[in-house]
């Protein structure tokens, strides 16, 4: 690993050794107390954030390393200096860089131009840290991850196409159930059953909610993804029946619930799932500190 732009460009070793240093880091963190001593880590971020940032910036000090933190109070990414140059000069100083972005060509340049592992953080394309840190949550509930049938069910986003980069790449089922003109993009999808094919995962895409039955986990999120201008008025009668509630959970026969936060309760799931005993929420977000402790772990090795 040179890099972690998207999970696409993980083998199923690369993987799995994540999720199980992840499992390892979790489980011994007094071990790794100086895996980043001397290194230095910058964290650009375009975006607003709480599991992110305080995730990467104490599991960055946990390892013994020093993080800084850069919003765009010194001038929009790529405006006020071209992001070939911003990469450039981080690149003379720190050993890392963590990049949480509008757009996936903008972490594209930053490991093109620099000459320091990049990680991305976000992008309008992928959330590969997330999907990482849920899958290891996965992982801690099932012994054979790839055997775990996991239900997406909602708006197709950038956190939906990591999801099904995982799952393929690790061999496991996965549906995606969203309204008619909210699916992932199809170029994704595309990739994903290829993968699939190859590691032996399944994919299913279908607008027909009645497909949630037989799974393990439903996983949704905000109906509009961060950014977008859309009311929610405008598009609340099409998701309405996409809702994540008792008897979703039941009609599935899922025994766990899980979201990427932030949350909007009483909208895509309710307060009653939210805080259910199978409601893997808080286990997803400390999980992303211990994945993401994993992948920077692995590109100082």
């Amino acid at each position: 690993m040179k890099h972690l732009l998207s999970i696409k460009e993980l083998t199923q070793k690369q993987l799995l050794d994540l999720i199980a240093l992840a499992k390892t880091i979790k489980a011994n963190p007094a071990e790794y107390r100086h895996a980043l001593d001397g290194k230095s880590v910058v964290m650009l971020f375009e975006k607003p954030s709480l599991r992110t940032r305080v995730s990467f910036d104490i599991g960055i000090n946990k390892l013994g390393g020093h993080c800084l933190y850069l919003d765009q109070q010194n001038g929009a990414l790529g405006q006020r200096e071209s992001v070939a140059d911003f990469a450039a000069n981080l690149s003379c100083w720190a050993d890392a860089i963590v990049a949480r972005t509008y757009s996936h060509t903008t972490i594209e340049q930053l490991a093109e131009c620099g000459t320091v592992p990049v990680i991305n953080a976000l992008s309008d394309l992928y959330h590969p840290c997330q999907a990482l840190a849920d899958f290891l949550t996965l992982a801690e509930q099932f012994e054979d991850v790839s055997k775990a049938k996991l239900a997406y069910v909602g708006d197709g986003n950038n956190v939906t196409n990591s999801l099904m980069y995982c799952a393929a790449i690790l061999g496991a089922t996965m549906t995606v159930i969203c309204p008619a003109g909210h699916f992932p993009d199809g170029y994704v999808v595309a990739e994903v059953q290829e993968l699939a094919k190859r590691y032996g995962g399944k994919l299913v895409l279908t607008s027909d909610i009645d497909a949630i039955e037989g799974h393990d986990a439903i996983y949704t999120d905000t109906w509009i993804s961060m950014g977008d201008p859309t009311p929610l008025a405008d598009i609340k009668a099409k998701f309405a029946p996409y809702q994540v509630n008792k008897a979703l959970m039941a009609k599935a026969g899922a025994n766990f619930f899980m979201h990427c936060l932030p949350a909007h309760r009483g909208v895509e799931v309710t307060d009653e799932v939210m805080d259910g005993a199978g409601s893997l929420i808080l286990q997803q977000a400390e999980n992303r500190m211990h994945a993401q402790n994993a992948v920077l772990v692995t590109l100082f090795s």
